[in-house]
């Protein structure tokens, strides 16, 4: 280990907690940026285990919010409610996807099984929201992890080319018309949530963007603009933590002592980055929208197309 190691590590770290929350596709930049440096990290495990420190961010900035809701007196009757709310939503899931299988699909909406009664309170309908969107992700991230570490991962054209799809995207979305019906992350609906969650599973590919696609599907589907960025930090906190522990569970017996200087530069300057990032982005989004981020994709992607033809 150098001192140019640790000062590529603290770069990267910062890229990672500045763009982690914005619909720029943090993995995508760094990723990029890292194969331009030519930093190596073993096994790509420095690129996932730094993003806890925008976890820890995510903590931080809602502190109080978590920590009011620790503190009441129904603290644990509130989580198992959440836990019922979860396994009864599973149920009806599981009903429903019955029902179309034994009508062979006729049924546009399954009627059988109704949707399970919500709970009254805020607090607990944001958490079972929250782990229901996480669900899909937490599946096909186990099933196709090796896959995107040793193929995804390694295709930096693709990371480009899906930086500019994903711009495209967010500047059409941000030139519609949309009429939002859902202004408050904790008022999202059982399917509404399961459905934001299967956005969020496109970004498994590197360089669409974990927030965008999350932030894309909420908005196409009537949630307004901050409580969609709203949500999206939220469910970022189980995705991120589930990666983070996958990837040191299937990737502990590569790293050596001299991996964690490097890790821990990259997180320290991950979790400042981060901070700052999203005090800041709910009231910029709420004020202009998601424009300049699709134009930011648009520059970024198409110089690392230019940078990959003429340096390889």
């Amino acid at each position: 280990m150098d001192s140019q190691t640790l000062i590529e590590a603290l770069l990267l770290g910062l890229l990672e907690g500045f763009t982690e929350f914005l619909p720029v596709s943090s993995t995508g930049h760094i990723l990029l940026a890292g194969h331009f440096l030519g930093f190596n990290s073993t096994g790509k495990v420095f690129e996932v285990l730094i993003q806890l420190g925008a976890i820890l961010a995510i903590l931080s900035v809602y502190a109080n919010r978590f920590w009011d809701f620790i503190r009441r007196p129904d603290a644990f009757a509130r989580l198992v409610d959440v836990a019922v709310g979860v396994v009864a939503a599973l149920i009806w899931l599981a009903g429903c996807t019955w029902e179309l299988l034994v009508t062979g699909f006729r049924r546009k909406r399954p009627n059988l099984f109704l949707p399970p009664e919500r709970s009254s309170d805020h607090s607990v309908r944001l958490m079972v929201a929250v782990v229901l969107a996480f669900l899909p992700a937490a599946v096909i991230g186990v099933i196709l992890h090796d896959f995107i570490k040793t193929v995804l991962f390694e295709t930096p054209k693709l990371i480009c080319i899906m930086l500019i799809l994903g711009g495209i995207v967010l500047l059409w979305i941000d030139r519609l018309d949309l009429k939002p019906r859902v202004h408050d992350a904790s008022e999202l609906s059982i399917p509404l949530a399961l459905k934001i969650g299967l956005f969020q599973c496109l970004a498994m590919i590197p360089g669409t963007s974990r927030s965008g696609a999350t932030i894309v599907g909420s908005m196409l589907m009537g949630v307004d603009k901050r409580a969609a960025a709203e949500f999206s930090f939220f469910l970022a906190m189980p995705t991120m933590l589930g990666a983070f522990t996958l990837d040191l569970l299937k990737n502990r017996h590569l790293l050596s002592a001299a991996d964690f200087p490097i890790i821990a530069v990259g997180f320290i300057a991950a979790f400042i980055t981060a901070v700052i990032a999203v005090r800041s982005l709910l009231g910029y989004v709420s004020r202009h929208g998601y424009a300049l981020f699709g134009w930011w994709r648009l520059i970024v992607g198409g110089l690392g197309l230019i940078a990959l033809y003429v340096f390889g």
